[in-house]
């Protein structure tokens, strides 16, 4: 990397390799599945594209990601190395300490609504869903000044692959969900039950009964591959029935 703290001790040269601002973020997209510039770049979008290329070339000079020709149209992928790999425990207990310590401090400036439905594309228990078409449509209020002011976005889940769509792709929507931001956040990372959202009307389901009562196995609560909070099909199909 580009700095060093001139140590021998081991903690010392494994911070020179992964603790240079925006390196876990890469990291993370990476461990996600991103290994498109495209894809990594929308992972961490408060972060030039001129600083990713920087930052991409010192984790391949440290041994972290290895850069290889697209075999089919111009480009590269970004793969992680052995070593980058061997990065993912440290990466996941980085997320699990601040689920742990930091989940009353999450502030107006760090809900990004573009970033949070990209994220939310490795949120879908895949195998809990059915091979046929889902499109979800997410309407959000009260997006913070400083985002982007969109506010409506589009999921579409077919053959177990996610696409999150900025503009609206033409096809019927199964379940519209209309949500506060924040609230939205906060149930998705294990903050906040998803029961009390819904009965506050911070967040709303729309859709068939039958779709709308398997949200809570469709989706995930962050890294740890928990279910959106403990409803039981029966409790949804009640609140919708």
């Amino acid at each position: 990397m580009s700095k060093s703290y001139g140590q021998y001790c081991p903690v010392a040269r494994a911070a020179e390799a992964m603790c240079e601002r925006w390196t876990p973020l890469i990291l993370r997209e990476m461990m996600s599945g991103s290994c498109h510039f495209n894809e990594i770049s929308r992972g961490v979008p408060l972060m030039s594209r001129a600083l990713l290329i920087k930052r991409l070339k010192e984790m391949e000079n440290a041994g972290l990601i290895t850069r290889q020709e697209k075999k089919i149209g111009q480009g590269s992928l970004y793969l992680l190395t052995e070593a980058g790999e061997a990065l993912r425990p440290i990466i996941e207990a980085m997320g699990v300490w601040a689920q742990h310590w930091t989940s009353d401090r999450l502030f107006a400036e760090q809900l990004d609504p573009a970033l949070f439905m990209w994220s939310l594309r490795r949120g879908f228990n895949l195998d809990a869903m059915p091979e046929e078409k889902i499109v979800f449509q997410f309407d959000l209020r009260n997006i913070p000044k400083q985002s982007i002011q969109q506010r409506s976005y589009w999921v579409v889940v077919e053959q177990r692959r996610v696409d999150v769509c900025m503009q609206d792709p033409g096809f019927e929507v199964d379940i519209l969900i209309t949500a506060e931001l924040s609230a939205l956040v906060h149930v998705v990372m294990g903050y906040d039950p998803l029961d009390l959202a819904l009965k506050s009307q911070k967040i709303n389901f729309e859709g068939e009964r039958k779709l709308v009562s398997q949200i809570p196995t469709w989706l995930y609560l962050n890294q740890e591959r928990r279910y959106l909070s403990g409803i039981a099909p029966k409790t949804l199909g009640e609140m919708f029935g």
